[in-house]
């Protein structure tokens, strides 16, 4: 398995912008699909983004289409999330995940490795 930190969450207001960042542990990086999920207090884990293991392919939820841009490097074992145009909605804690295929998924069962979170709050 492999190990994911996520760094990049804090406090920004409506409007603005911030970019997450998951670093990755091990050697097969390009081997896995990667993906953000945030959960809120009191909502269930939601699917934000995912990124296939070349980048070629993207998929976003709707809340955030437009807004958000999960990209990855490969090179720097690293998976990024640009947040723009942040509503009060957005604040949650975001986790990176990895799923053990070639192909993205926006189910969170299909991840196998899950960072601990990073606090993401936007203020109106």
């Amino acid at each position: 398995q492999v190990q994911l930190v996520e760094s990049g969450g804090g406090l920004v207001q409506a409007g603005g912008s911030l970019r997450l960042s998951c670093a990755a542990s091990g050697r097969t990086f390009s081997t896995y699909a990667m993906g953000w999920f945030r959960q809120a207090p009191g909502k269930e884990r939601e699917f934000v983004a995912v990124i296939n293991w070349s980048g070629s392919d993207e998929y976003y939820a709707d809340s955030v289409k437009g807004r958000f841009t999960i990209s990855r490097d490969n090179a720097k074992n690293t998976v990024y999330l640009q947040m723009n145009t942040v509503k009060p909605e957005d604040s949650a804690v975001y986790y990176c995940a990895a799923k053990k295929s070639y192909s993205a998924s926006i189910y969170p069962t299909s991840f196998g490795s899950w960072g601990q979170g990073t606090q993401v709050t936007v203020s109106s």
